[in-house]
C-alpha cells in the first residue's frame, strides 16, 4: 500500500513539541512523497479563546475553523518545518470532540495514514481522562501512528 495523504492530527496543547510532530511527519512523507494534512482540532471553548486571542472577528473569513488553525502557533510551526524540509502538505481546522474530529477529517481527505501525538498514562489516568489517542487508533479508518511525548 503506499502513503500519498498523512493526516497529522495536533491540538494546543501540543505547541512545546512541535519539532518532534514534524519531524515523525517528515519521516513518513519524505521517502513516499506524500502530502501531509496537518489537522488542529479545537474543543467549542478553545477555538472562541484562540480566536479572541488572535483579534478575528467571529463574523469575518478569517473565523473560520480552517483559517484559525493556520494562525495558531501549533500549526505555524509544524509548516515551517514541513516546509524547510520540502514536503508538501495543507492545514485544516475543525471545532468539535477532538477524536471524532480527527476520524472524520481522516475520512474526508482519504488519509493513508494517521499520526497522532500522545502521553503515557497510568491507567486510572486513561479511565478517569479518557485518551483521543485511543479513541482515533481504535475508530481510524486508516492505520495509525502513535507518536509519543518524549520525556526528559
Amino acid at each position: 500500500m503506499s502513503i500519498e495523504t498523512i493526516l497529522l492530527a495536533v491540538g494546543t496543547e501540543d505547541e512545546n513539541r512541535t519539532a518532534q510532530l514534524a519531524e515523525e511527519a517528515i519521516n513518513v512523507a519524505e521517502p513516499t512523497g506524500a502530502t501531509v494534512v496537518l489537522a488542529h482540532v479545537f474543543s467549542d471553548d478553545e477555538f472562541g479563546a484562540v480566536r479572541d486571542r488572535l483579534g478575528v472577528d467571529p463574523e469575518s473569513e478569517e473565523s473560520t475553523p480552517d483559517a484559525v488553525a493556520k494562525r495558531h502557533t501549533t500549526t505555524r510551526d509544524i509548516s515551517k518545518a514541513l516546509s524547510a524540509a520540502g514536503v508538501d502538505h495543507t492545514i485544516r481546522g475543525a471545532v468539535g470532540d477532538h477524536a471524532d474530529e480527527i476520524v472524520d477529517l481522516a475520512a474526508a481527505e482519504s488519509a493513508d495514514r494517521v499520526l497522532v501525538g500522545g502521553r503515557s498514562r497510568s491507567p486510572t489516568g486513561k479511565a478517569v481522562f479518557g485518551s483521543v489517542a485511543q479513541d482515533v487508533i481504535l475508530s481510524s479508518p486508516s492505520p495509525v501512528t502513535f507518536v509519543r511525548e518524549h520525556t526528559a
